[in-house]
């Protein structure tokens, strides 16, 4: 492909008030404005004086401008062009948001994470984003850092990462049908330590994931850093499963040692996964379990003493020097859970048609092998999440003020879950689709508003490859409400 015009018959202008180039937003701040972003927010979100004023109008142009690709306050002046204006009411300039932003308390942030979770809870009754939470949904824990740059941003510092940055802490919730939504975060200082305040903030996910409809068992999984007698007990009291990595320490090593070689069984990996050490692909394993008690000592965890499966998975290291190889070597990764073990069902000759076909793990009970392959599947969930965001409004965090930032943090998580609300009334092809993909498809597409007999039509780019998939998302959420 070329140009088709030499370069003196080729001049700009920007002068056509009737052109918007985010003609996508309308059906997705539509969307919030059903779930009731703007009323929720000035009912909520309560700073005070006239900087606090129209914090539903403040907050939705934040969140508009986030899901057009905004990633600073500045860019948030991408809502004031053309014919924006005339599609949308209340639009605030970047200093007045800004202003409100740097305004912003540790307390106001807390009234955001409140919005976030009961705008989670309609998003879910008006759309299928959370398909199939009735059976099992699963929470994952993670943490991130985030490189920033200059010594003035409130909380930065050197991590474990020795980069200096602001840590973010989470909480998505995933169900068999669906993409990760977020129902909880906090930012932290770069130094904080991973297991910091997990235990409050998945106390807070298992609260907004049950609120916004997960009424089966929710599994919480993470990696060794939230091996946490505190997080783990919290877990158990609230009835919910636990799936966290466990650290190779003395205790650990020695309950490995202890399973018998006849116990491990083959593990095939359906999709294979990268060896850390190696480099190397994985394609089976072997897996076996056992019984442990962790958190026995009454001084450091004080009643948090507990008893749980061990999973335990072993891989062959199979490098070797020019001596050869003397004696079977073996890497191990062990995970510890209250995962309910299997039951065995007397053998019968006809289909139990009682229960539903699923593909689904039975949540009656899990053999070594499904409770490996439903902590295995974390790999990558929470942390394409964390992509999606970096990718969007957490390129970067744009204020010094540690409030301002965790505000900024708070309001990208929901509008992360807006756009998946939004992508599951957009067809099955854009449900699964990353929200970077979305936004280039859906959501940043130029378009002409004309006016004709006080009816606004958007006329959009002919031949659009997506205008199928855009036309079922505006017709669905544009569809007259249902008579009560």
């Amino acid at each position: 492909m070329k140009a088709s015009h030499t370069r003196g018959a080729v001049s700009v202008r920007f002068d056509d008030p009737g052109l918007v180039s985010h003609a996508g937003l309308v059906a997705v701040m539509r969307l919030a404005e059903d779930a009731g972003l703007s009323d929720l927010a000035g009912e909520l979100v309560r700073l005070g004086g006239s900087v606090g004023a129209n914090a539903g109008a403040k907050i939705s142009s934040i969140v508009a401008g986030m899901a057009a690709g905004a990633d600073s306050i500045s860019d948030l002046d991408v809502l004031r062009h053309g014919g924006m204006a005339g599609l949308f009411t209340g639009i605030r300039a970047p200093s007045t948001v800004g202003t409100f932003l740097r305004w912003f308390s540790m307390g106001h942030v807390a009234q955001l994470e409140k919005l976030s979770a009961r705008l989670l809870a309609r998003l879910a009754e008006l759309t299928p984003l959370l398909a199939g939470a009735d059976r099992l949904g699963v929470l994952d824990l993670d943490s991130k850092i985030s490189q920033v740059y200059g010594r003035g941003k409130d909380g930065a510092a050197f991590g474990y990462t020795g980069v200096l940055g602001l840590n973010t802490l989470a909480a998505t919730l995933t169900t068999a049908a669906g993409r990760p939504v977020i129902v909880a975060t906090r930012l932290r200082g770069g130094n904080a330590d991973t297991r910091r305040a997990v235990s409050s903030l998945a106390r807070r996910a298992l609260g907004t994931a049950r609120a916004a409809g997960a009424t089966g068992p929710l599994l919480v999984r993470g990696d060794s850093g939230f091996y946490v007698g505190e997080l783990i007990t919290m877990l158990a009291r609230e009835g919910a499963w636990f799936s966290i990595t466990a650290p190779q320490h003395s205790a650990i090593r020695e309950a490995i040692d202890a399973i018998t070689e006849h116990a491990w069984q083959q593990h095939t990996y359906r999709d294979p996964v990268l060896d850390p050490h190696t480099g190397q692909l994985i394609h089976t394993a072997q897996i076996a379990e056992t019984s442990h008690t962790a958190f026995t000592n009454p001084t450091v965890n004080p009643g948090q003493k507990t008893t749980a499966r061990l999973l335990v998975r072993r891989t062959r290291i199979t490098t070797r020097d020019e001596q050869g190889e003397l004696f079977p070597a073996w890497r191990y990764h062990a995970v510890f859970t209250n995962l309910p073990p299997a039951t065995t069902r007397p053998a019968t000759t006809e289909p139990d048609t009682t229960r539903p076909a699923t593909t689904e793990p039975d949540t009656a009970g899990f053999d070594t092998a499904t409770a490996w392959r439903l902590h295995d599947q974390r790999s990558g969930a929470i942390e394409h999440v964390f992509a999606e965001l970096a990718a969007g409004p957490l390129a970067h965090f744009p204020s010094g003020l540690f409030a301002a930032n965790a505000a900024w943090l708070s309001l990208a998580a929901l509008t992360h879950n807006l756009l998946r609300a939004t992508a599951c009334l957009a067809g099955p092809t854009h449900a699964r689709t990353r929200l970077t993909t979305l936004r280039r498809r859906l959501i940043t597409i130029a378009a002409r508003v004309t006016r004709t007999a006080r009816h606004i039509t958007l006329r959009l780019p002919q031949d659009w490859p997506w205008a199928t998939d855009f036309t079922q998302l505006f017709t669905t959420i544009h569809a007259p409400p249902h008579p009560a």
